[in-house]
């Protein structure tokens, strides 16, 4: 298990301090969440109570990394930038849920945001709302198997129908890769002027920067031990370095089974009264 220590992660102590007083169980706890009605409503109706909106921020320098002109290359050093930041972000997130003694956290959104302090300065935002469950599922916690507070990006709607399916939610997984792609020689590019033709070396690029975002998300989910990865998204950012070098950014829900049944009950028609 992996403790979460507020205070080491960055939290300021004033917000620390809002978050014991809402903190579940505390005297005249307010909830604040970012869920509509309706997914607040299906919430409480697969089980949970929202206990306060939660949030993480990371304003991060990013580094400059070179490609070379004529090959295609992952920035390693960006990739990894992109990466930390984004885990600086939800760990602080993930901190904050645990000390409002939540279960986890549902509706994450995962934001980059560039700002206008300094050259390649950017600020990771993660938010979501802190759920607590009425109670354990079978396998004893609603925690992931680091014993930090589930995260999921699913609406409401959609946490109460994986729930409802007999799946639960595990954490937010993403993968992400800052690559290069190379430039075209002038003499290539001079004769395939006026011409369909498919371009090989970008097309490979495309391929292989793509595969390693996934690749680097679905480890995370092994190493989650989930079944499987839903609601799953690949982006793709440009930020600001220039054309011929682009992120792309794989991301989704890890779920883990409640249960060997996952029948969901159809669906059934409702015909409202009012005009």
């Amino acid at each position: 298990m992996t403790e979460l220590d507020p205070a080491q992660a960055g939290i300021p102590a004033g917000e620390l301090a809002r978050l014991r007083d809402n903190r579940a169980g505390a005297p005249g706890a307010v909830f604040t969440s970012d869920l509509s009605v309706s997914e607040f409503l299906l919430v409480r109706e697969a089980g949970f109570r929202p206990l306060g909106f939660v949030l993480g921020t990371s304003v991060y320098h990013v580094g400059f990394q070179v490609g070379k002109w004529r090959q295609n290359m992952e920035l390693d050093v960006l990739s990894q930038a992109m990466y930390h930041a984004r885990d600086l972000a939800m760990t602080r997130m993930e901190a904050e849920a645990d000390a409002l003694g939540a279960d986890g956290i549902v509706g994450v959104r995962l934001d980059v945001r560039l700002r206008e302090w300094g050259q390649h300065i950017a600020e990771f935002v993660a938010v979501g709302t802190a759920v607590l469950g009425d109670a354990p599922p079978s396998s004893g916690t609603w925690r992931d198997n680091r014993g930090r507070p589930f995260t999921s990006d699913l609406s409401g709607q959609e946490f109460w129908t994986l729930l409802q399916a007999g799946y639960a939610p595990l954490s937010l997984v993403m993968g992400t890769c800052v690559y290069h792609i190379a430039h075209q020689g002038m003499m290539k590019a001079m004769g395939t002027a006026g011409q369909n033709v498919e371009l090989p070396q970008y097309t490979q690029a495309m391929y292989d920067a793509r595969e390693l975002a996934m690749g680097r998300m679905q480890a995370e989910a092994h190493a989650r031990e989930a079944e499987g990865v839903v609601a799953f998204r690949l982006n793709e950012h440009s930020h600001a370095w220039g054309q011929h070098a682009t992120e792309f950014f794989a991301i989704g829900t890890a779920v883990r089974p409640l249960r060997d049944d996952h029948v969901v009950p159809p669906p059934s028609m409702v015909v409202p009264l009012s005009g």
